[in-house]
């Protein structure tokens, strides 16, 4: 039976908010069991991966790693594990990555320490820890056992939880911690340099994101927001049925230079005025945003909904665009279009030539539930901006 303290800790887990996804190889294998076993995993669990062999892993990092049992590993499991959970979580929930790596007691006598290492990261924190144990003091099984312990408690920590458990750890077996807290600034650059894949500001209070697994959409600019913008994603939501609404802005954009730390926080301060969702991404491209954001409704404009459906835009090569928005339509992704006007005429999805394969993707706002005239470009302009 598990113990009535490792049982409480989880259950105090499973009671937080938090998403996680778990990557670990070498041991700590108990940590899966205890989480599943406790009414509630699947609030809390999104993946377990476990890379144990050497390819598995270096497909997991994407490089052979200059030593699999090591700290820096660990460290770039949990960012791994992290991005994916940010992926694969419900809207507005807080999410953790975690990654653990071991070189614990086998069948062979190991010549090295018998040592693990873990780490947990969140939007705001990352944590880093190396324990060696007592060579010899324990078995295979009860080395499992410490281990997941440790692994268990850095869960608990990250989801901020008061700890009373214990390690079971000898006194010579102390602890290796490393811990640091990211300020918005270094996030936003964390981002911009393409060490997270995204990050959230949730603003909105307008439903429980925990009862949503879809998210409403709507990208852009934002320069400025306008009330264009805040009806066009009500009335979508409203077409939807449920989902979780909020903006995005690409802080990579094709043309132009990438926003600058400032001019990010300057555009998400608009969003935290009016109480809506903004999401900050790198993806100006709408095959990798359903990549990033699986399972969405996309709120565009009609003329944005003719770039897409464009071969000029891919190259001229009518099965290659074909070809990226079926990849876009597999990922459960959708697009909701308003009408815009277009080279100087009012135009809805009605008026552009879908392909056949593609047109259960597209969904019609009607015109006389929304109809926006006036661009961010233009109040710009007017503003002498």
């Amino acid at each position: 039976m598990m113990d009535v303290g490792i049982k409480g800790l989880v259950e105090a887990i499973h009671a937080t908010p938090t998403q996680a996804v778990l990557y670990f190889s070498g041991g700590a294998s108990q940590v899966v069991g205890w989480l599943m076993s406790v009414p509630g995993a699947s609030s809390t669990v999104l993946e377990v991966t476990v890379p144990y062999s050497r390819m598995s892993m270096i497909q997991l990092l994407g490089q052979v790693p200059r030593q699999f049992s090591s700290r820096e590993t660990a460290e770039q499991m949990a960012l791994l594990a992290y991005n994916r959970a940010l992926k694969l979580s419900k809207p507005g929930c807080p999410v953790l990555g975690v990654g653990f790596t071991g070189s614990l007691a086998s069948t062979r006598l190991k010549l090295g320490d018998h040592r693990f290492h873990l780490s947990t990261r969140t939007s705001s924190r990352l944590s880093v820890s190396s324990v060696t144990l007592s060579k010899g003091l324990r078995t295979r099984e009860q080395e499992e056992r410490v281990s997941s312990l440790v692994l268990l408690k850095a869960i608990g920590n990250a989801c901020e939880i008061p700890i009373t458990i214990g390690s079971e750890l000898t006194d010579s077996e102390v602890p290796d911690n490393l811990e640091k807290q990211f300020q918005e600034d270094e996030e936003l650059q964390q981002l911009i340099d393409g060490q997270i894949c995204f990050k959230v500001y949730p603003f909105s209070s307008e439903k429980d994101a925990s009862n949503v697994e879809r998210r409403i959409i709507l990208p852009g600019s934002f320069n400025p927001l306008h009330d264009g913008h805040l009806k066009l994603l009500e009335v979508a939501t409203s077409i939807c049925g449920n989902g979780y609404p909020c903006f995005e802005i690409s802080a990579i954009n094709a043309d132009k230079p990438p926003l600058t730390v400032s001019q990010i926080k300057n555009r998400v301060e608009q969003f935290q005025k009016v109480g809506k969702t903004v999401i900050i991404s790198t993806q100006p491209y709408f095959y990798k945003k359903a990549e990033l954001f699986p399972g969405s409704a996309f709120v565009i404009g009609a003329d944005t909904a003719v770039r897409l459906v464009n071969p000029k835009y891919y190259g001229g090569d009518y099965d290659k665009m074909l070809e990226i928005l079926l990849g876009c339509k597999n990922t459960g992704s959708t697009f909701l279009v308003g009408g815009r006007n277009v080279d100087g005429a009012f135009m809805v999805l009605e008026d552009i030539n879908i392909p056949e394969e593609l047109r259960d993707m597209f969904i019609s706002i009607p015109a006389e539930k929304f109809r926006m005239d006036v661009s961010s470009t233009e109040i710009r302009n007017s503003r002498g901006m």
